[in-house]
């Protein structure tokens, strides 16, 4: 191993290290509850409301798949920040909405949410099996980003199959111990890494290797005008029409992801998430910096075999090793944080939905007595958390074994999940949507996603094949409701999601 190797790998171990230790402190003098684990006992205040859900929107792909398609593609790469920040603008309204229904009634997840409110258990088993098979897909991609990540910035001394079984096991690590609380610390440590490495990236990147970022646009004008103006250069037919369908579609679609639900459920109160939808679209700035730093890759190395090496071939290239060290700590850390709220929201929708009885939604079933409801509290957070750690094993086993099976489902994540939107959240605004209708409606859109997917035609004519599937699940939903209405809820959901005034 060169001195380099040996300093990032060093700098690298000491990192794991620390973030093991902030993540499992932060769990000191804290419940241990099934509350405490999943949501944070709803105590957490805007400023790590902030880091946490900055943490997992800022992942692994933002330092690799944002300079990757900078350099590929060019302007298609901006649907990123944009459907992040109309959807921080749509969490203003869904996130306080979600928290107030969720906090009445003691739900922590998606799942809970749309089994309480239909009141079916095999509805929010659905919900969950759905959620899974669109999530663990995406732990694969972060344990594979965190690979590429640590090999590049040890200059291969940490093979990419090791830095895959750390990752895992740093994140099982902390997550088991603190959970959601355990996150937004360690979101904490990345967050200063991260904005430190970026800014210095923005300045340093263009005029070591050009005059500039004035001199970087100048050049991209000149030689590269294809990569700044839609469809951009070879990106397949992402015109304008699909930038605009897959921002539509991933606006809406993240706020009911389990994982974001889980940040909303955290907050102390529907005040603080205002406030963190106004601020979280700040932190997208950010991600023009990848962006920056691979349309410079397309002057500085033309011929780059693997794109999503654009920023990290720079950094190598160009820095000692203590920078490039500290620069992929940042990175490896935006696979790690969003990588435990995944396998952590999993936990939870199997270990209180799928195998530990449910919320309790029936109202003929009486309140268990306290010491019930504690025992089974105890048995479902130990369920969630073998769940936790299974779900990351699947995950680290597809990253080992077969990295390209998983990874191909995780362009589907954003469409699929898309389809839970009815039954999640459309069902706490309309009173009237029945069990049967909002089922039957997504259903029928993973199909229509499915179909498109399969048969090659999505994008179709360059509409995102997910908001097609979306209208077709709310067609049917409308359509089963009005022919075939049900009883009204015992409870009308439209008074359960009131804010008061003065919250």
């Amino acid at each position: 191993m060169s001195g380099s190797a040996a300093i990032a790998t060093t700098v690298f171990g000491l990192a794991m290290v620390a973030t093991i230790a902030i993540g499992v402190l932060s769990a000191r003098g804290r419940s241990k509850g099934l509350t405490e684990w999943s949501v944070s006992s709803r105590g957490l205040g805007v400023l790590f409301i902030w880091l946490l859900m900055a943490g997992e929107t800022y992942t692994s792909f933002s330092f690799l798949g944002t300079a990757g398609w900078s350099y590929s593609f060019g302007a298609p790469i901006l649907y990123l920040v944009a459907y992040l920040t109309v959807g921080f603008a749509v969490a203003y309204v869904v996130g306080p909405a979600l928290w107030t229904y969720a906090s009445r009634h003691g739900l922590i997840s998606i799942a809970d949410i749309a089994e309480f409110r239909f009141r079916s258990r095999p509805v929010g088993i659905l919900v969950a099996v759905v959620a899974t098979l669109f999530i663990v897909p995406y732990i694969q991609v972060q344990i594979q980003g965190m690979g590429v990540v640590v090999n590049a910035m040890t200059y291969g001394g940490v093979d990419l199959k090791v830095a895959a079984v750390i990752s895992f096991v740093v994140a099982e690590v902390f997550i088991l111990v603190s959970g959601l609380r355990g996150s937004a610390w360690v979101s904490a440590f990345k967050d200063v890494l991260v904005i430190l490495a970026v800014v210095f990236l923005a300045v340093y990147i263009p005029t070591h290797y050009l005059g500039g970022v004035g001199d970087l646009m100048q050049r991209m004008v000149t030689e590269k005008p294809e990569w700044l103006t839609f469809p951009g250069h070879a990106s397949g037919g992402r015109d304008s029409v699909w930038f605009l369908s897959t921002v539509a579609l991933n606006a809406v679609t993240i706020t009911i992801f389990p994982t974001t639900v889980a940040g909303y459920l955290s907050a102390k109160s529907p005040n603080a998430l205002r406030r963190n939808a106004l601020l979280l679209p700040w932190y997208q700035l950010l991600l023009f910096v990848p962006m920056v730093v691979g349309a410079t890759a397309l002057f500085v190395m033309p011929t780059l075999g693997n794109p999503d090496l654009a920023l990290f071939s720079l950094v190598t290239d160009s820095l000692p090793a203590p920078v490039v060290a500290v620069i992929g700590v940042a990175g490896a850390l935006s696979a790690i944080v969003p990588m435990s709220v995944f396998m952590l929201s999993i936990g939870t929708l199997w270990g209180r939905t799928i195998l530990g009885g449910g919320n309790g939604s029936d109202p003929r079933r009486p309140p268990a007595a306290d010491g019930r409801a504690e025992a089974r509290d105890s048995h479902a957070k130990r369920l969630s958390q073998a769940v936790c750690v299974l779900a990351g094993l699947v995950a680290l086993a597809g990253s080992l074994f077969y990295p390209n099976t998983l990874v191909e489902l995780s362009v589907l994540s954003y469409e699929g999940l898309a389809q839970l939107v009815p039954v999640v959240l459309l069902a706490l605004f309309w009173r009237r949507l029945t069990a049967r209708a909002a089922v039957a409606g997504m259903l029928v859109g993973l199909a229509v996603m499915l179909g498109l997917w399969g048969t090659e035609n999505d994008p179709w004519h360059g509409i995102n094949g997910g908001i097609i599937a979306l209208a077709a699940n709310l067609v049917v939903t409308v359509a089963v409701t009005r022919l075939a209405p049900g009883p009204a809820p015992a409870r009308p959901s439209a008074e359960h999601i009131k804010v008061e005034a003065g919250r």
